[in-house]
Order: structure tokens, then sequence, then C-alpha cells
């Protein structure tokens, strides 16, 4: 991390913003699964703003590169899962057949890279 308290790499901002957009929909979702409902709106906004703040401590630390690529299955199992199931409430259709269960699988996936990714030891 910088000296000014800023993400110091490009992938580091990458996450951050990432993370702020994760908090935004998180917090925009919630509001219309209140208003609007929807069997899947709120579970989306859970998922969502549960994400966020992972993305925004991994932009804010520096990552290494198990960290930068365990990041992105978790982002593309996140948008992949969250997609899916809001076609389903807003469009009664699916993203595409098997897209929330592979974006579930990549999401564990992501979290058990997350896991390994503190046994990789730093270069020195």
């Amino acid at each position: 991390m910088s000296t000014a308290g800023q993400p110091a790499s490009g992938s580091g901002r990458t996450f951050v913003f990432v993370g702020g957009l994760c908090g935004a929909a998180g917090v925009a979702l919630s509001a219309a699964a209140a208003h609007l409902g929807g069997a899947f709106v709120g579970m989306v906004a859970s998922f969502l703003l549960m994400h966020a703040p992972v993305f925004l401590a991994i932009g804010l630390v520096g990552a290494n590169r198990v960290l930068r690529a365990a990041s992105l299955i978790l982002l593309v199992g996140l948008v992949l899962f969250c997609s899916d199931l809001l076609a389903r409430d807003l469009l009664n259709s699916r993203l595409f057949p098997l897209s929330a269960p592979i974006g579930g699988t990549l999401l564990i996936a992501g979290w058990l890279a997350i896991a390994a990714s503190a046994l990789v030891r730093p270069r020195s």
C-alpha cells in the first residue's frame, strides 16, 4: 500500500473499484428487494454486500499472484451466480443453463484459493 493510503498497483485499484461497485449494487438491490420483492433479488444483494469488503481488502493489501487469481475466480463466480438469479427474477429467464451452479462452484473455488494464498511464501 502506498503512503497516501491508496492501492499501490493497477490491479489493486481495480479490486477496490469492483468492491465499490459490489457495495453500491448490493445497497441498490436491497432497496429494490424491499420495494419490489422478487425471490432472488434480496439474496443477490446479500451476496454482493458480503463480497464487497473482500475485494476492497484485497485491493488495499497489495495481494500476491495467487490471491489476485483467487479474487478473479471469486469475481467471475459472483457475476455468474448473481446474474443468473437476477435474470430469473427480472426476466423470467436464465442467464444460460447451469450458470448459477457454475457460478456457485467458482465462488467456492475462489474462497478455497484465497485460503490457499495464505500458504504461498512471499518472495524475498
